[in-house]
């Protein structure tokens, strides 16, 4: 007999939707699933559990939490959105007991997602490292002067930008910060950075997007006190003159769980109101 595929329940404690979506959805899930932890403080070592899925009760940013959290070794997820946006998250819980015979079966794709490696080098040594799903940024704070981030791409110098930050982002993350800095948005099988310039001062300077396979590497000229490298919203460590930023594509991969009926482009239209056409007006021909 074929056993049942083991799942993690995570979310956020703090959240009082989270938890009664918790007691709502735990007698459904143990009926079709093993349910072999749960964590609701995203602080619990996952890599001592063996799981087939991690199911995120919450927004996007839980499952960012959930993909720090688990580190090397990702596991395929399942997003419950209880947030806001749900652009990661966008299976509502009202259908998620509806798609749980599918996870029993394994009626599902996992579709694997580019992520970011960002390291941090003083004087020759490594000072911070991180992996990433949806950025790197470098933001630079207070006194909230323009600053001068000089970028290399595979050793080689390739501008340097005036701006109030810099964004590194993935596919996946190039809907989030990126986005709203006027960034393009990348299909997320797509194995590809985008650089984003925040409010940069010279009107020319326009995102740029490269493969995943180089190496790029950050230096800001001249930092503010609180100038800092950002990862997924997650300090990373504050900046002096000569320190050297490194993103490079990540071994590992982030998994998510794509149930029958539900696609990029949809999410798309759903949740950011991509391609809509304004109430009252002339529909597409055909339409």
């Amino acid at each position: 007999m074929k056993r049942r595929p083991r799942a993690i329940l995570l979310g956020s404690g703090q959240r009082a939707r989270v938890m009664e979506a918790a007691e709502e959805l735990r007698p459904h899930i143990k009926a079709t699933l093993d349910l072999v932890a749960e964590d609701f403080t995203f602080e619990q070592d996952l890599s001592s559990f063996d799981a087939d899925l991690v199911i995120v009760l919450g927004g996007d940013g839980s499952i960012l939490q959930a993909a720090r959290q688990m580190g090397e070794r990702q596991i395929p997820v399942v997003g419950v959105n209880l947030g806001r946006l749900g652009f990661l998250a966008d299976i509502q819980p009202g259908d998620f007991v509806g798609h749980l015979t599918e996870l029993q079966k394994g009626e599902y794709r996992v579709l694997e997602h580019l992520m970011l490696s960002a390291e941090v080098f003083r004087e020759g040594k490594r000072l911070a490292a991180s992996i990433g799903l949806n950025e790197l940024a470098v933001l630079g704070g207070p006194p909230y002067r323009i600053v001068n981030i000089d970028l290399y791409i595979d050793e080689e110098f390739a501008t340097t930008y005036r701006c109030d930050g810099l964004i590194v982002s993935t596919p996946v993350g190039s809907t989030a910060h990126s986005l709203s800095a006027g960034g393009p948005i990348l299909q997320k099988e797509v194995q590809a950075f985008v650089i984003s310039p925040i409010s940069p001062h010279t009107l020319t300077v326009r995102p740029v997007v490269d493969t995943a396979d180089r190496m790029f590497e950050l230096r800001v000229r001249d930092p503010n006190p609180s100038t800092a490298a950002v990862v997924d919203g997650n300090l990373l460590t504050t900046l002096l003159p000569e320190d050297c930023i490194r993103v490079t594509r990540s071994r590992s991969t982030f998994r998510m769980v794509q149930l029958p009926g539900r696609s990029y482009y949809r999410t798309l239209r759903e949740k950011l109101g991509w391609g809509g056409v304004i109430e009252g007006s002339v529909g597409p021909i055909g339409g």
